[in-house]
C-alpha cells in the first residue's frame, strides 16, 4: 500500500516507492546463522553476511548514483552559506553564476518574507548533487539553470498566487502567473499551534515507530513543497539532522520559518520514487526510460517531471484540460522561454500522452529498481526454521530504505518490528564459537540427508530433538513447533 497519498491540488507526497525489477528475485546468499548465546530463542547473524547481502541486490549501479545524489552536508557548513562569501561550496557559487540574486527578485516579487535567497542557497548547499558538477561531458551550468527554472515552474502551482496578469487590484504590478511562486509558506486554512493532519499517529505500527508524532503537533503543509503528514517529516528531518527523525516530527514549524522551507523541496528533487526516477536524472538524463515506460508514452521532458510529482491526478488523457497540469505547463513554457531554456526534440512538455507511473505495470521491465526493504520469507532448508534471515527489494512502502545507510541490518533485526512472524536475530561483528559437541552423551549432530524415524533424537546447534514422524532435510529448530522435530529439554 502507497502510504503516502497526494493530495489533490497540492503537492504529491513525499515517498521512496518501488516497482516491480528483476533484481527482486530471490538471492541465495551465504549466511553463518547460530544461535543467540545470550537469548535462547534468538540467533545472531554476521555484519559481515549482512553487508555481502545487500551489496549483491545493491549492485546496479543506479544505487551509488541514488545515494551520491542524496548526501548532504553538515549544517553548520550550510547555515555559514551567504551570497557572495568566498567560502561558499561549488554547486552554491554556480548557483549564484547562473541564477543570482537579480534572477530571485524577479521570480519572487509576492513570495512569502519567509523565502529568501540566502535561504535558496543553504537549501541548495545542503545537498552537493544539486548543481553539482557533471565530469562526464554534460554542461553543468545549463543543468543547474534547467533544474532552478523546473522547480519554479512546479513552485509557481504549489504555492504561487494565481492571479491573472490583468487582475490589476491584486496584480498591480502586472506579474505573469509564473512569477507569483512561493507566496505560501504554510497550507491555506492553517497555521502553527494546530494539530491537523495527524492520520495514524498514536497507532501501534512500525509507521510509528519510526516516526512518532510529536504531542500536539499539526503535520500540515509547509514549505515550498508543502510538506505533509508525519512520516514525510520523519523521513524529512533524518536526512537533515543525521538520522534524527524527532527533530522535525516535535517542531514541524521549522518547515516553515527557516531554509528547510526550501531545503524540503530541493531533497523531493532529488529522492526518487521508484519506479519514478528523481526530477533531477529526467532533466539531466542520468535516467534511462524503460521500453515499457516508453511505450507508455513516459521519456524526458517537463511532462515526466509532472508525473513524478503527481501522476496518478494529472497525467493521462483524462487529465488533459485540467486545470492543474494546465497551470504547470503554461508555467514552465513562460520561464523555459524567458529563460532561454532549450527544449531537445525528444522532450514532451505534456504528460496527458504518459501513463500515469502508479497505474504502469513494470513488472519484469529492465532497468527499473526497487527502493525497499522488506523481509525475505523464502524457504531455506539449511537455516534455522527454514528462513532466510536475509531482506529483499520491494515493490511497496516500508520501515527500510535501500537509500538509507544501516537500513538493510535494521530490516533483518526487525528494528521496527514490523515483520509479524519474524525470528528474533541480532547482528554481530563477531560470531560466537560454535561448540558441535551433543550436548548429550551419544546424539550424534543432525545430517541434512539422512533419514530420521518417529523417535529418532538428533543434536543441532546446542539442542537435542526428537522426530515426530519420518523426516529428511528438515532442519531442527525451535521456532518451527509445527515441524517435524520436538525440542528436548
Amino acid at each position: 500500500m502507497n502510504i503516502l497519498n497526494a493530495k489533490v491540488g497540492r503537492f504529491a507526497k513525499l515517498a521512496l516507492l518501488c516497482a516491480p525489477v528483476l533484481c527482486a528475485s530471490t538471492f541465495a546468499q551465504a549466511m553463518n546463522v547460530q544461535p543467540d548465546p545470550n537469548n535462547p530463542n534468538g540467533y545472531v547473524v554476521s555484519r559481515v553476511d549482512l553487508k555481502a547481502a545487500e551489496d549483491a541486490l545493491t549492485s546496479d549501479p543506479m544505487y551509488a548514483i541514488w545515494s551520491k545524489a542524496l548526501e548532504t552536508r553538515s549544517n553548520t557548513v550550510v547555515e555559514a552559506i551567504v551570497p557572495g562569501a568566498a567560502s561558499n561550496p561549488e554547486n552554491v557559487k554556480r548557483v549564484e553564476r547562473v541564477f543570482g540574486q537579480a534572477q530571485w527578485d524577479f521570480l519572487t516579487q509576492m513570495a512569502a518574507p519567509e523565502y529568501t535567497y540566502t535561504r535558496f542557497l543553504r537549501a541548495i548547499g545542503k545537498f552537493p548533487a544539486f548543481c553539482g558538477t557533471y565530469t562526464d561531458g554534460r554542461n553543468s551550468d545549463a543543468i543547474c539553470k534547467k533544474s532552478i527554472v523546473t522547480a519554479f515552474a512546479h513552485f509557481a502551482q504549489e504555492t504561487g498566487g494565481h492571479i491573472s496578469k490583468d487582475n490589476t487590484s491584486d496584480n498591480p504590478n502586472g506579474l505573469e502567473e509564473w512569477q507569483q511562486a512561493l507566496v505560501h509558506v504554510r497550507e491555506m486554512g492553517w497555521s502553527e499551534g494546530q494539530g491537523g493532519y495527524r492520520t495514524g499517529c498514536g497507532q501501534n505500527d512500525w509507521q510509528n515507530r519510526r516516526w512518532p508524532c510529536g504531542a500536539g503537533q499539526g503535520y500540515f503543509g509547509r514549505g515550498a513543497k508543502q510538506l505533509s503528514y508525519h512520516f514525510n517529516y520523519g523521513m524529512f528531518s533524518e536526512v537533515m539532522f543525521d538520522g534524527d527523525a524527532t527533530v522535525l516530527l516535535n517542531d514541524p514549524g521549522r518547515v516553515a520559518d527557516s531554509w528547510l522551507n526550501l531545503a524540503s523541496a530541493i531533497w523531493f528533487f532529488l529522492t526518487p520514487q521508484a519506479p519514478k526516477p528523481a526530477m533531477l536524472h529526467v532533466i539531466d538524463r542520468t535516467w534511462v526510460p524503460s521500453q515499457v515506460e516508453l511505450n507508455a508514452g513516459i521519456g524526458y521532458g517537463f511532462g515526466t517531471t509532472i508525473n513524478v510529482i503527481n501522476g496518478g491526478i494529472e497525467c493521462g488523457e483524462h487529465n488533459r484540460n485540467k486545470g492543474q497540469p494546465v497551470n504547470r505547463i503554461r508555467y514552465w513554457e513562460g520561464l523555459s522561454h524567458y529563460y532561454n531554456i532549450p527544449i531537445e526534440s525528444d522532450e514532451e512538455n505534456t504528460c496527458w500522452q504518459q501513463t500515469p507511473f502508479g497505474s504502469l505495470n513494470l513488472d519484469g521491465a529492465s532497468g527499473v529498481l526497487y527502493t525497499n526493504w522488506e523481509a525475505n520469507w523464502a524457504h531455506y532448508s539449511d537455516r534455522p526454521g527454514g528462513h532466510s534471515f536475509e531482506c529483499k527489494l520491494v515493490g511497496y512502502q516500508t520501515a527500510y530504505s535501500a537509500l538509507v545507510p544501516g537500513d538493510y541490518e535494521k530490516c533483518v533485526t526487525n528494528f521496527y518490528e514490523s515483520h509479524t512472524g519474524w525470528p528474533s536475530v541480532t547482528a554481530v561483528d563477531t560470531l560466537p564459537p560454535v561448540d558441535d559437541k551433543p550436548p548429550v552423551g551419544g546424539v550424534k549432530a543432525w545430517e541434512a540427508g539422512k533419514v530420521y524415524l518417529k523417535g529418532d533424537k538428533a543434536s543441532h546447534e546446542g539442542r537435542i530433538y526428537e522426530a515426530k514422524w519420518w523426516t529428511k532435510g528438515n532442519t531442527p529448530s525451535p521456532t518451527n513447533p509445527n515441524g517435524p522435530w520436538k525440542l528436548l529439554p
